[in-house]
């Protein structure tokens, strides 16, 4: 019997209308050489992503924090030492130095405050280093007493350490009314987003989805009607929000790589950690491919609890963006231009029409916490498109049966459920502004 690929996109399925890929030579001339003389290198964020880590090792205590300047293409560090040595150590790497007030000891605090006397259903935070404060947020739930008391903590905070804002939507999970896995329970159907294939620890197929889903239900179909194909391993949330879900039959080839519609893929060759101002893309079964910046890190939001009425649903440690998401998403993938897997759809307010924030669970932390990896999974990936052929050029694409022949152009509708419905017309097109060219509309 020939091995049955996974009939599951990944990212689920974009409608017909959804964006088309328009692959990358915008970054070709950016090498992030550095300019004689420790002037600012040039970057792509995935460089600039690792430059950051790189030096937050060497900074120690003096470095607070940092962000992706997409204008510029330049990676920006925040330091709190006035010491020479240090400003130059960062220099010369090639970041732009920004002395700032506050440390990251003194930001982690004032977190530890909130979450102390904060914890409010609807409420959420997160490190901005642009403006080297914390970034609070309260959505529309969070009235009278609740805002006071909100309100009278991030004052407490003392001036100049976090800033307060509305949301005009809910801050709720994306868990029913995508199109992309299907499950049942007492409650009726639940339908998630598949985020990331991966191989488990012990070399079976998986992916990767929302923890709020992989705990709303056990069993996962690719069809709305159909036999499940894939059994929850472990999950996650709250706390963090994170499932891995294996699929039933070992001998699934799950390729790695996101399904942005049209019968194009974008190929996952790593998973990276977030950085604030860098571009990334959305894909959800409902509303398809949408693209925006990440906002902040170490994001911590206080969903209203589905299962005790009154009580809190915490979710530490998540990736804020200004991409819109909706019911139906959860656990989709968020992804960069260069192939790198970032985060899974956990939740926010508002929506693709009048937008809204998102927060994501990081993927290297899921990866971390089950052992599994990214990779090949137990299938051939070679039928994947050549992510530098010029857009609608699919004849690197194999054949994908099992989830609808996809050489040439693949009909999306053969992937996994009946898009339908999902996500409206998306032939609008969102460049972002550190050089990527994969187009969504936002």
């Amino acid at each position: 019997m020939p091995k049955r690929k996974a009939a599951i996109a990944v990212g689920g399925v974009a409608a017909l209308g959804a964006a088309a890929l328009l692959l990358p030579h915008a970054n070709a001339s950016q090498d992030g050489g550095q300019a004689a003389g420790g002037t600012a290198r040039t970057l792509k964020a995935a460089q600039a992503s690792g430059l950051a880590a790189q030096l937050q090792k060497a900074l120690g205590d003096a470095f607070a924090g940092s962000y992706y300047d997409g204008g510029r293409q330049q990676l920006v560090v925040n330091v709190v030492s006035g010491d020479n040595n240090v400003i130059q150590q960062a220099k010369k790497a090639g970041a732009v130095v920004r002395q700032v007030k506050n440390s990251t000891r003194d930001l982690k605090a004032a977190a530890t405050t909130l979450k102390t006397k904060a914890t409010i259903p609807g409420t959420s935070w997160a490190v901005d280093p642009r403006t080297d404060k914390i970034l609070v947020t309260a959505d529309s739930t969070v009235t009278g007493a609740k805002w006071d008391r909100l309100q009278s903590t991030v004052q407490g905070l003392g001036s100049g350490m976090a800033t307060l804002k509305k949301s005009a939507g809910t801050f709720k999970t994306f868990v029913s009314g995508g199109d992309a896995i299907f499950a049942q329970t007492q409650q009726g159907g639940v339908r998630c987003s598949l985020g990331f294939n991966v191989t488990a620890s012990d070399g079976s197929p998986a992916f990767l989805t929302a923890g709020h889903c992989g705990v709303a239900a056990k069993d996962w179909s690719d069809s709305q009607n159909g036999q499940p194909v894939a059994t929850v391993d472990q999950a996650k949330f709250p706390g963090n929000d994170f499932s891995l879900v294996k699929y039933d039959d070992p001998s699934t080839q799950a390729p790695s790589e996101v399904n942005v519609g049209n019968g194009q893929t974008v190929q996952i060759n790593q998973a990276a950690d977030a950085t604030v101002g860098e571009t990334v893309f959305r894909m959800g079964s409902t509303t398809g491919l949408h693209d925006g910046k990440v906002t902040g890190l170490d994001a911590t939001v206080n969903f209203q609890s589905e299962t005790n009425p009154g009580g809190v649903d915490t979710v530490n440690g998540l990736i804020q963006t200004d991409v819109c998401a909706e019911p139906g998403d959860s656990g989709g993938s968020l992804f960069t231009q260069d192939g790198s897997a970032v985060g899974l759809t956990s939740g926010g307010s508002g929506d693709c029409t009048s937008g809204g924030e998102t927060f994501f669970q990081p993927v290297t932390a899921a990866l971390q916490a089950t052992g599994a990896t990214l990779g090949n999974g137990a299938g051939d990936q070679s039928g994947s498109a050549d992510p530098s052929a010029p857009a609608g050029d699919q004849s690197g694409a194999g054949d994908q049966s099992g989830a609808g022949d996809q050489s040439g152009s693949a009909d999306p509708s053969a992937s996994a459920g009946d898009p339908s419905g999902s996500g409206g017309d998306q032939s609008g097109a969102g460049s972002g502004d550190d050089g990527s060219s994969l187009t969504s509309t936002r």
